[in-house]
C-alpha cells in the first residue's frame, strides 16, 4: 500500500523518497533500519545469509537478493544513504504499518524484516503488543527528531489484510497497530494519524474496492486515499499544481487522428506552454 501512495507522490512531481529498504510490514522492522540508518551502520559480510545460492538480509526486503554479496552490500548500503538523507531532509514522514505479526530469527533473537523464504523452522512467530509497537514507534520519532527537529510525523495503518496469518488475528493485529498510534499521537505534538485503513474498512466498505485477491485495495480505492489526502496534507497551492498536472498528463495520453492537423498543432503547443508553466511553478516551490 505504502508503494501505491509514494508512487502517486512520485508522478505528481513531489519531492519525496518510498521505502529505501523495500517494503517493510512491522514496526520493530522498521525501526531497527531506521536506527541503522541515521547512525550509519553500514552493513557488511557478517550482516548478509545465504540461501540458496542468494545473498540478503534479514533486516530489508528480498529485492536486494543477489548471486554477488558485494552487490548486496552495495545496494543496502545505498539504501541506508538514502534513508538517512531522506530523513533529514523530510518535512513530513510517513510510517505505514502492516502488521503486529513478527518473526523472531532464533539464532539471532532479532525481530526480521523479512523471512526470505528461509525454513520456518529457524523463526518463532509472535504477536506484538500496544506497548512495543508504541515503544518502536516512538523511537522512530525520537531518532528523527534530533536530526529533523522540524519534521512532522503522519502515522497510517496499511488497509491491506495480513490474512494468511487468519481472519481473527489480522484483526488482532491490525488493532494493536491503531491503538498503539492512537496512544502516541495523543501525547506527541509532531505526530498525527491519517485513517488509510478506515477509510477502506468503513467508509468504501466493499469488495468492489479491491483488487481479484480480495485483500489489495483496488486502483478505484487508492485514488480515494490519495483524495483524501491531498485534501488533508496538501496546501491549497499544491493541489491546484496536481490538478493542472492531471489535465497535462491526460492531455500527454491523447492519440490523434491527425497528427498534421492545425488543430492538433495547437493543442501541442498548448500542452507545451502548460508544461513550461507547471515546471516554473514547480521550481518556485522547491526553491
Amino acid at each position: 500500500f505504502s508503494d501505491n501512495i509514494g508512487a502517486k507522490f512520485e508522478t505528481f512531481e513531489f519531492q519525496s523518497t518510498t521505502n529505501p529498504p523495500g517494503v517493510i510490514f512491522n514496526p520493530v522492522a522498521i525501526e531497527s533500519f531506521i536506527t541503522r540508518a541515521l547512525n550509519k551502520e553500514y552493513f557488511v559480510k557478517e550482516d548478509l545469509f545465504c540461501q540458496n545460492g542468494l545473498y540478503g538480509s534479514l533486516e530489508a526486503h528480498s529485492k536486494f537478493n543477489d548471486v554477488e554479496e558485494d552487490v548486496v552490500l552495495l545496494e543496502l548500503n545505498r539504501a541506508l544513504t538514502d534513508t538517512n538523507k531522506a530523513l533529514e531532509e523530510a518535512s513530513h514522514v510517513f510510517l505505514t504499518l502492516g502488521t503486529a505479526w513478527v518473526y523472531r530469527h532464533i539464532s539471532t533473537d532479532r525481530i526480521v524484516a523479512n523471512c526470505h523464504k528461509i525454513p520456518q523452522k529457524e523463526f518463532i512467530k509472535e504477536l506484538l503488543s500496544v506497548e512495543v509497537v508504541r515503544n518502536a514507534l516512538e523511537a522512530i520519532v525520537s531518532l528523527v527528531s534530533q536530526i529533523n527537529p522540524e519534521a512532522i510525523f503522519i502515522m497510517t495503518v496499511s488497509p491491506v489484510r495480513h490474512l494468511k496469518d487468519g481472519f481473527a488475528e489480522n484483526n488482532r493485529s491490525k488493532a494493536h497497530l491503531i491503538a498503539a498510534t492512537h496512544e502516541l499521537v495523543q501525547e506527541q505534538k509532531n505526530c498525527y494519524y491519517f485513517p488509510a485503513y478506515e477509510l477502506v474498512m468503513d467508509d468504501l466498505r466493499d469488495y468492489r474496492f479491491f483488487k481479484e485477491d480480495m485483500i489489495h485495495p483496488s486502483d478505484q480505492a487508492v485514488d480515494y486515499i490519495w483524495d483524501h489526502l491531498l485534501a488533508t496534507w496538501v496546501d491549497s497551492d499544491s493541489q491546484d499544481i496536481y490538478r493542472q498536472l492531471m489535465a497535462l498528463r491526460k492531455g500527454e495520453a491523447h492519440i490523434p487522428l491527425n497528427t498534421t492537423s492545425e488543430e492538433y498543432q495547437q493543442f501541442k503547443t498548448k500542452l507545451e506552454r502548460t508544461r513550461n508553466d507547471l515546471r516554473s511553478r514547480i521550481l518556485k516551490i522547491r526553491s
